[in-house]
């Protein structure tokens, strides 16, 4: 006997199909089948034939049609009926195959691996299978039971995800004709739903129809923007690209995005259900009830199902994430000519977990060890093979562990289904487990690199915080490593705290000294191999232009040959094995490509002078330090995110050495926590905290006298205006100056000595209240802390200012000119630390009120984040500046009118003289804060000026950092630059850290 669910409810007895007779046995039969050899309560059949009032005979007539049902499903063959009663309910039994469902999830499972594999004839097959099981919409019998709506839409989504799949194989077979038609249908049944929009545009192109192709594309854009307001996703503007691109015949290539890489904008899943089957809707057993939507994939990967609005803030961040990296793939050319081989085999047993723990077997069961040796094209692959989730990439340095982690990222990302969590990388090596938990400081990485979201989620938290909390973000940790060695144990202790899935990497040596105190739990590994002297025989001569025709094999000849053939013919002569134990990883083979491929009339026989070279280690120091002068040497690259007006700088080699040798020194200091990062807010770390307020008080004098000119500038055009401190503008601005100055320097030496992370790159900009924000949805705590802050630098620089006042005279003609000097300046220190402290809190509070995210969908790079808080501080100087003067103003004027204070300003001063104390203290209090108390401003300070100053970075240190990253000497990760590799970073360093304890 078979049961066909995917249409209305028949029964096949071998012979015929039939339909039950009675709407009750449909839906009770119906019920039971969703529910296969599982309990069923007397309650839930009851609810599911009369609804939620059954008439007081429902327990009789239950009966009586549980036994009509049991006649009708009997056959001769039966030795025991198909429905039995057990206590509470009843359970229908149902055997393999005997399940239309069972032969749809199991087709779906078998196309979603052959998709993942690109074997497109499987697809086709196994999709086509799945398809001709479908009749109609499933159990119209149970349209108006709540419980089976479920189910209904799983196997609805689903069929839509192989309709998908069949036609994404057809493309990638060449099977054009035809399909037009029926994607035209499909998109009038799913207007929202964006991959057959862009298979359609496909087909249409690659059939010669550009026009239509383009018209296709205007209309799913208005649609979704008029709609949802959002634009296309990437795979549809990655096949908008192909059609514009100039081509004589278009060819057909492969789906460019895996299943539900671009969900669609309803909310629809595009996972395949579990093969397992539906899960009980209400029977007397525990089983978990099907979640709506999507059914989660395998084990291991990580599907979660859709979420709304998170949901597509997850989206946005996959796609940032995968253009991130395809840039830094294409900024590698690793492409160039083709990838070196990445292969690696099973991580020693002794550093990994029992099997049975990351396979998650039963209590009792055994779970068998999983091969997973592989390439660098088969690394997701692998990991979906991963029961748990878990895996570690093991190598030694250079191995190519950053290689393979950019592929993981690209490729798990096209083959990502709609609710699978979006893989982003975090340099590990800052992370201190015993001050910050993992979730914590992941949260505070994706804010830094990614400032869209600061944007509060329905909960009041962050939308990092919400996608870390609810399984979106699975981290992709690079260089365990890198953490300080009396820490990687704690390290260790704190992953296995979370069950999040991960991908780890580290150098093999490092990790197994943490594991030796205990392994990461459930977690599988991997160790990358050595390249093999094929391996150069086949890159290296491809790297460099052609010096002669090949003789026998038809290969043109290079410079590399008389170097390969002795690695091949003489692989045991001292010159050929110091130099294939050397290129024997990717990053020796990338310098040797530099240094001999990328630069002309360089010999790379060199490499083979033991006189020379010696032993490995020497080769190896040859190859680093001829990097940075080679790519210096050669001209400016292209794309650089200078300008297009603005030429190119260029850098003497000797010059850039010494640059990239102090960056590197100052991320190897032994106080600097982020080993890794290079950035800009962090550059100033780098000097002194002395030498920082130094630099603070000069910067205040220039502001205060630049201040005090503005000021008097405008004094041309005010009637009465006060002559400045009774003295020329020079002097006022040389003894208020440093004055102020040390004020704020002391301020600031407090911040960075109770707080090292106090001047971050603000993640916020001003917006007025109205147009969807309200004075309320700012934190409580922010706007507490703004205030606090503005009153404390006011109440310090009041009590500095008070006494420089009666030095200059001004209060000459006050009430306490008389009084005894201690009383005097005790007055005006108080009666001024309360004026300024007051004005100070006002503004910054008021700041913070106006302060909202950054708008969501803009990621940060370096130089887009500089830029973003250039911007934000200019506001917030434009309107902190004119608050202060104001509330200066008001304060003076309210204050010198009242008994207790009549006299202390002088004889009656004017409004203007009010005024102009308050330009005055505004322009000077909003420069000093903007310079001592902003990323932007110590930027300026201290990175644009002060280093340049001591000769240990340039005048435009942005550009040189941009500049290096594009010739290969740093790479991006997020809003941080870091050194292409730690062997790199550690070479360049006068003295390289080497971490003795946590």
């Amino acid at each position: 006997m078979r049961f066909s669910l995917l249409g209305p409810l028949t029964v096949h007895d071998g012979t015929s199909a039939r339909t039950l007779d009675g709407p009750k046995a449909r839906v009770l039969l119906g019920v039971l089948l969703l529910n296969p050899n599982q309990p069923v309560s007397t309650d839930c059949l009851q609810e599911a034939l009369w609804g939620e009032h059954p008439p007081a005979t429902a327990s009789a007539s239950l009966k009586n049609h549980i036994a009509r049902l049991r006649r009708a499903l009997t056959e001769d063959s039966d030795d025991e009926p198909r429905i039995r009663a057990v206590r509470g309910g009843y359970t229908l039994r149902v055997g393999p195959g005997e399940l239309d469902t069972d032969d749809f999830t199991s087709a779906l499972a078998t196309a979603r691996t052959a998709y993942h594999r690109k074997d497109w004839p499987t697809v086709n097959r196994e999709t086509k299978r799945a398809a001709a099981l479908w009749r109609s919409t499933p159990m119209p019998e149970l349209a108006d039971l709540t419980a089976a709506q479920p189910h209904v839409e799983r196997y609805t989504q689903a069929r839509w995800q192989a309709l998908e799949w069949r036609i994404d194989a057809e493309l990638a077979l060449g099977r054009h004709q035809g399909l037009a038609p029926e994607l035209t249908g499909l998109i009038a049944e799913q207007p929202l739903r964006e991959a057959f929009h862009r298979q359609l545009m496909l087909v249409l192109h690659r059939t010669g129809q550009q026009a239509e192709a383009l018209a296709v594309f205007g209309r799913l854009r208005r649609t979704l923007i008029d709609e949802l307001g959002v634009e296309p996703g990437a795979s549809v503007l990655a096949a908008h690209q192909e059609i514009l691109r100039p081509t004589t015949t278009p060819t057909p290539t492969s789906p460019p995005h895996a299943p539900g890489d671009e969900p669609d904008r309803d909310g629809a899943g595009d996972a395949a259900p579990d093969a397992s089957g539906p899960a009980p809707i209400g029977g007397v057993s525990k089983s978990p009830a099907p979640p709506a939507g999507p059914v989660p994939a395998p084990a291991g990967s990580g599907v979660l199902p859709s979420r709304g609005d998170l949901a597509e803030v997850a989206e946005s961040l996959a796609r940032n994430v995968h253009s991130r990296w395809l840039r830094e793939e294409e900024q590698r050319r690793i492409h160039d000519p083709f990838p070196l081989p990445v292969r690696w085999r099973s991580a020693p047993a002794g550093l990994l977990d029992h099997w049975d723990n990351i396979s998650g077997a039963a209590p009792g069961a055994t779970a068998g060890a999983l091969s997973l040796d592989g390439g660098l094209a088969q690394i997701t692959d692998v990991y979906r093979r991963v029961g748990s989730g878990r895996l570690v990439v093991l190598g030694r340095a250079g191995s190519g562990k950053t290689v393979l982690m950019m592929r993981f990222v690209l490729d798990y990302l096209e083959t990502r289904g709609g609710g699978e969590p979006v893989p982003v990388v975090f340099s590990i090596g800052s992370w201190d487990p015993t001050v910050t938990a993992l979730r914590d400081w992941l949260v505070d990485r994706l804010l830094r690199d990614h400032p869209n979201l600061a944007a509060p989620a329905s909960s009041r938290s962050t939308q990092a915080a919400a996608l870390v909390d609810a399984g979106w973000i699975l981290p992709v940790l690079e260089g365990f490593d890198e953490i300080a060695t009396g820490l990687q144990a704690a390290a260790l202790r704190e992953l296995n705290s979370v069950s999040l899935p991960l991908l780890l990497t580290s150098r093999t040596e490092q990790f197994a000294d943490a594991a030796a105190t205990g392994v990461l739990g459930k977690a599988a590994g991997i160790e990358l191999t050595d390249l093999t002297t094929d391996d150069l025989i086949h890159y290296l001569p491809r790297t460099a232009r052609p010096t002669a025709p090949g003789k026998r094999t038809g290969r043109a000849a290079t410079v590399w040959c008389p170097v390969l053939d002795e690695l091949r013919n003489r692989p045991d002569h001292q010159a050929g094995a110091n130099l294939a134990a050397v290129l024997s990883t990717p990053l020796m083979v990338l310098l040797a490509r530099t240094l001999y491929s990328d630069t002309p009339g360089q010999d790379p026989a060199d490499l083979l002078d033991t006189t020379r070279f010696p032993t490995p280690q020497a080769l190896e120091e040859h190859l680093l330090a001829g990097f940075v002068p080679t790519v210096y040497r050669q001209r400016p690259p292209a794309g650089l995110s200078t300008a297009a007006s603005r030429p190119h700088r260029v850098w003497d080699p000797h010059h850039a050495r010494h640059y990239l040798g102090h960056l590197a020194a100052h991320l190897d200091r032994p106080e600097q926590r982020h080993r890794q990062d290079l950035a800009w807010w962090h550059l100033s770390g780098a000097l002194s905290l002395p030498s920082r307020i130094l630099a603070i008080v000069l910067a205040s004098t220039a502001a205060t006298t630049l201040s005090l000119l503005v000021s008097a500038t405008m004094g041309l055009v005010m009637p009465s205006r006060w002559t400045t401190f009774g003295l020329t503008i020079l002097p006022a601005g040389l003894t208020v100056g440093p004055v102020v100055g040390l004020a704020f320097g002391l301020v600031h030496a407090v911040a960075v000595t109770f707080d090292k992370e106090a001047f971050e790159p603000s993640r916020v900009r001003l917006q007025l209240p109205g147009r969807g924000r309200r004075m309320g949805d700012v934190p409580a705590r922010r706007l507490n802390t703004a205030w606090g802050a503005g009153l404390l630098v006011g109440l310090i620089v009041g009590l500095a200012y008070g006494p420089t006042q009666l030095v200059l005279g001004m209060s000459r003609k006050s009430r306490l000119a008389n009084a005894p000097l201690v009383e005097a300046v005790l007055a005006h220190s108080l009666l001024y630390a309360v004026i300024f402290g007051m004005a100070g809190g006002l503004a910054l509070g008021l700041m913070a009120t106006l302060e909202t995210p950054l708008d969501v969908g803009s990621a940060a790079t370096p130089m887009d984040l500089l830029a973003i808080n250039r911007s934000t501080v200019i506001r917030q100087a434009l309107l902190v500046a004119p608050v202060i003067t104001v509330a200066i103003a008001i304060f003076c004027r309210v204050l010198g009118a009242t008994d207790l204070f009549q006299g202390w300003f002088g004889p009656s001063p004017s409004l203007w003289t009010w005024l102009g104390l308050g330009t005055d203290c505004g322009l000077i209090g909003t420069l000093c804060y903007v310079l001592s108390f902003t990323a932007w401003g110590q930027w300026v300070l201290f990175t644009r000026i002060w280093l340049p100053l001591t000769g240990r970075l340039p005048w435009s240190p942005m550009a040189f950092l941009d500049d290096a990253y594009h010739r290969g000497v740093l790479r991006q990760a997020g809003a941080v630059y870091q050194f292409r590799h730690a062997r790199l970073q550690s070479h360049l360093s006068p003295t390289p850290y080497e971490p003795k304890h946590g």
